[in-house]
């Protein structure tokens, strides 16, 4: 779900006391629609303009960002380095925030610039305003052809946006409730009845309302009687006092393990089908909320083209294989085929031309069964032998080759689908270039494509609790450098006969404990196709175990010696490994 009004209200009522009089140190844009401001004391301000989730926080998450980075990014850092934060305010009920920043101009002068966040879905934006209320810049122009109403470009004051005419719910009286109950069609659902006479109001807590009211979230105005109606007026005058008092907690509702939705109030309308989760703050909340549906979006974004040429590719080797896999199988019946020119040549003398089929005793059996087999009639009884010799050769030539050819492809197969399991984990920016440059160098993608600048990309770092350090290759081509590096003491892990990352445990010439083997093989099947899954087993061995074939896929290795550990993958110990 996006923030909404009161949401965000909640969130910058805690974010006022911590940012107040800070001072912006560095701005990144990790991506088009996310902008990090980062403060003193290294905390870090999100300000998010994307449609799927606007939002302000502070993030622990660590972002990579561009190697080069965006225009609007450097427009900001232009005007907001050395900045301090003046105050953070939200226009009543608007999904909009307001970061006013005390700034210095490039001579040193005092002056005002002010940051706007536009929550407001696929309408979102993040405006740059000068002292006089003038948009420098935005992240989304919109001119007079996206729309005649409310222009956004650089030059024109800054204007709100438009209201919607409906009533700020937190303004309600009950006698304006009351005439607004009456004037509405009894056939008209309360949760609805609300969202259309009330601005500032989500979906979630009009059903929230209506729950308390009625004990369910779908009825209709119909069924209130006169003590319904009371109860409808109690519940959403107890939602307004909570709101206007600021009794904001930071809740998420899980299902099946997994954050659903998030909100600021207590949600009692799931019942048991969802349970309510408290957090220590709104920003972890949101961080751990959004997390996983952001790495998903950015992997559908920058990966989509990866993912299709890799999913082609893959599926081209298998319809390959299955054909000669097809054709292997043919190729066992050769045997037949020289039995039948053996019995041909056999019984030459009772053959003449321009018949069709042979019936005569099979000596290659005990009994002696009588056989029938096929003939060409446009071919004498020598030229129909020497087919079925040569039929034969050829599928004796053909069962080794086609051989070679498939553990080519299973070869190929395994590869890709490795391929297409590192896209699903890629994180940054670095993690795509890395992976399109190995497709390339694979033969697998075609084409230069647009030049990119590259950083050098780092295996991922934890720690285990005997302090031992763990890497975690991000690609293929990373897990060969980081296994070929390592030394021949270290500890290799990978997933057995599963896809999935090459782990090593820097030993340093010491003895790591059960415990350490443990967290390490919880890093390999964390960072393989297995994350979701229990009791994953996880092979591991010392390094000098672990070779490269000649003329191997990247990432793919043999080893022949191991012990396997048994281990179900856990998000909040792989995050404990990290070091701050």
């Amino acid at each position: 779900m996006s923030l909404d009004a009161i949401c965000l209200q909640a969130v910058i009522a805690e974010l006022r006391p911590q940012l107040m009089g800070l001072r912006i140190e560095k701005v990144h844009q990790p991506a088009r629609d996310q902008v990090v401001l980062v403060l003193r004391g290294n905390r870090r301000l999100l300000l998010n303009a994307g449609a799927q989730a606007p939002r302000l926080q502070l993030t622990e998450l660590a972002w990579d960002n561009p190697a080069q980075p965006p225009m609007f990014c450097m427009l900001l850092c232009k005007h907001l380095v050395g900045a301090k934060v003046a105050d953070i305010t939200q226009p009543p009920l608007e999904r909009v925030v307001r970061l006013e920043l005390d700034a210095t101009d490039e001579f040193g002068r005092p002056g005002r610039r002010t940051l706007v966040l536009e929550a407001m879905g696929r309408r979102s934006n993040l405006i740059l305003i000068d002292g006089e209320g003038r948009i420098i810049d935005c992240l989304r122009r919109v001119d007079a052809d996206l729309s005649a109403d409310r222009q956004v470009l650089p030059g024109l004051f800054y204007e709100m946006p438009a209201s919607t005419g409906r009533l700020p719910v937190t303004e309600e009286t009950e006698e304006g409730f009351f005439q607004k109950l009456d004037g509405t069609s009894p056939e008209r659902c309360i949760d609805a009845f609300l969202l259309d006479h009330y601005f500032g109001l989500s979906p979630l807590f009009a059903r929230e309302v209506a729950f308390r009211a009625t004990r369910e979230t779908d009825s209709r105005l119909l069924q209130l009687d006169e003590g319904g109606r009371q109860r409808l007026w109690q519940a959403l005058k107890a939602f307004i006092q909570s709101v206007d008092q600021g009794r904001f907690t930071p809740f998420c509702l899980v299902r099946d393990g997994k954050m659903q939705e998030f909100c600021c109030l207590p949600v009692t309308q799931y019942g048991n089908a969802m349970e309510l989760v408290q957090f220590p703050n709104f920003s972890q909340m949101l961080d751990r909320f959004y997390e996983l549906r952001e790495q998903q979006e950015r992997v559908r974004q920058r990966g989509a083209d990866l993912t299709r040429a890799a999913t082609t590719a893959r599926d081209r080797v298998r319809r390959k294989l299955a054909f000669q896999e097809k054709e292997y199988a043919a190729t066992q019946d050769r045997d037949l085929m020289r039995m039948q020119g053996d019995l041909i040549t056999a019984n030459l003398y009772r053959m003449e031309k321009g018949q069709a089929a042979l019936s005569c005793e099979n000596f290659y059996e005990a009994d002696c069964p009588t056989v029938t087999i096929p003939l060409d009639p446009l071919l004498t009884p020598q030229q129909n032998a020497a087919k079925y010799y040569k039929r034969y050769t050829k599928a004796k030539t053909a069962e080794r080759y086609l051989k070679e050819q498939m553990d080519l492809a299973r070869r190929d197969l395994s590869y890709l689908e490795s391929v297409l399991e590192e896209l699903r984990r890629a994180e940054t920016e670095q993690d795509f270039l890395d992976i399109r440059r190995e497709l390339r160098e694979t033969g697998f993608l075609h084409g230069k494509g647009k030049k990119e600048i590259s950083r050098p990309a780092q295996p991922r770092t934890f720690y285990t609790t005997g302090g031992f350090r763990v890497l975690v290759g991000r690609n293929n081509q990373q897990n060969d450098k980081l296994t070929k590096g390592a030394g021949h003491q270290d500890l290799w892990f990978h997933t057995q006969k599963i896809h999935g990352s090459h782990v090593v445990l820097f030993t340093q010439g010491l003895t790591p404990g059960e415990e350490d083997l443990r967290q390490a093989a919880m890093l390999a099947a964390y960072f393989s196709q297995a994350r979701e899954s229990a009791n994953v087993p996880v092979d591991y061995t010392p390094v000098r175990n672990v070779k490269k074939p000649a003329g191997a896929r990247p990432g793919m290795v043999i080893y022949n010696t191991c012990r396997t550990l048994y281990v179900t993958p856990e998000e909040s110990a792989v995050k404990a490994m990290v070091k701050k």
